[in-house]
């Protein structure tokens, strides 16, 4: 099932939780609202569910308006981070609930119930665990069984809030990696809040990134990763070093750094650029394209890769960058804490602060050498 959001605006006294937005969601999509707390997702997501009424706007589902829909008809199954499980019941009983409470005249048969029941628990893989309590469950037993019981309406829409938020790392990603399958098994329409970065891409078919109430970009992950249209954006997503880039005789300049941009419009002016911890490059000296002088403040092996901090020497920046590397090129260079580095950026994306578009994309070195000389 589709749904389609139009002018949504909600307000709570004088605060303005959503300002009017819009967007569509596609039959059979998996939909993630990130973003940081205060952002708006969360109301969202209740606004879609019919749990808050919107001040603005209409929503769809299909073709059918539901905006005034009582929440128990918009046949729409929500899942809480807490759980919501009822400790006093059974697992089975749990599942069954929402079917049991329905009306008389859509209320399957106990037998009807007991075999969907009996099936859901199958899909979820906790068939063995029915007759126990939730107390008796881990922590993502219960989820799963919080989404048995979702399902068992049978709804058309999924609508989750922080599903995994309470769960430790690893299982919070074998229970994405489930999630991800079992969606694309059954084939509903689902809508996820969250706020982790790597959960938004890992699940999502796209990602729509909110901020103070507003849509920032709706994009496929893969897109939004490699084209980022804004600041926010970019910055949400971390791992980011930026260098506050004044322009200046054809250099960008930040006290004794230096960077060599491209010469055209788009990069003759100020602005910030913004580097990735694993497209930065570090050597014991400057290059013709690059002077950005650092002092090696920490090295810190994390798993397969390492994460040196550095520390700006000589400009205005007070701010830790962050460079990742192999094993193979910590040991290659010998490198080590207290060492006066220079790094080269392998791309930037370069925001003016004259205009608010998209960034420029500036891959180093885009000169053949000897085509310059550039003395800092």
């Amino acid at each position: 099932m589709s749904i389609r959001l139009e002018n949504i605006e909600k307000s709570f006294g004088r605060f303005q939780a959503l300002s009017p937005l819009s967007l569509q969601i596609e039959n059979g999509e998996m939909i993630g609202l990130l973003g940081p707390s205060g952002s708006g997702k969360t109301t969202l997501l209740r606004i879609i569910a019919g749990l808050e009424g919107s001040d603005r706007g209409e929503i769809h589902f299909n073709d059918r308006n539901v905006t005034n829909v009582h929440v128990r008809n918009r046949r729409v199954g929500f899942v809480f981070q807490n759980y919501a499980l009822f400790r006093h019941m059974t697992v089975a009983d749990n599942v069954a609930f929402g079917l049991q409470v329905m009306d008389r005249k859509e209320r399957p048969s106990n037998n009807e119930i007991q075999k969907r029941v009996s099936q859901l628990l199958e899909i979820v893989q906790l068939g063995h665990l029915a007759n126990r309590y939730p107390e008796q469950l881990s922590g993502g037993q219960k989820q799963r069984i919080a989404l048995a019981r979702a399902l068992a309406t049978q709804p058309e829409i999924l609508l989750l809030d922080e599903p995994f938020g309470a769960l430790d790392a690893k299982v919070r990603k074998d229970l994405r990696r489930w999630l991800r399958g079992l969606h694309d098994e059954l084939g509903f329409t689902s809508v996820f809040v969250t706020h982790d970065q790597d959960e938004a891409l890992e699940l999502s078919d796209r990602v729509v990134v909110m901020s103070n109430g507003k849509i920032e970009q709706v994009d496929d992950p893969v897109s939004l990763y490699a084209k980022p249209n804004s600041r926010f954006v970019f910055d949400f997503f971390g791992n980011v070093n930026v260098f506050n880039a004044q322009h200046q005789n054809g250099v960008w300049v930040d006290g004794d750094a230096s960077l060599l941009p491209p010469a055209n419009d788009a990069t003759s002016q100020d602005g910030w650029l913004y580097i990735r911890s694993h497209e930065l490059k570090i050597a014991d000296k400057q290059n013709s394209q690059s002077c950005l002088p650092f002092d090696i403040v920490a090295i810190n092996p994390v798993g397969a890769e390492v994460r040196a901090e550095l520390s700006p020497v000589g400009w205005n920046s007070k701010e830790i960058w962050e460079v990742k590397l192999s094993h193979d090129q910590l040991a290659e260079q010998k490198l080590t804490k207290g060492q006066r580095v220079f790094a080269t950026p392998q791309v930037g994306y370069f925001f003016s602060k004259n205009t608010q578009t998209a960034p420029e994309i500036i891959r180093w070195p885009f000169l053949e050498k000897g085509n310059v000389n550039f003395e800092i």
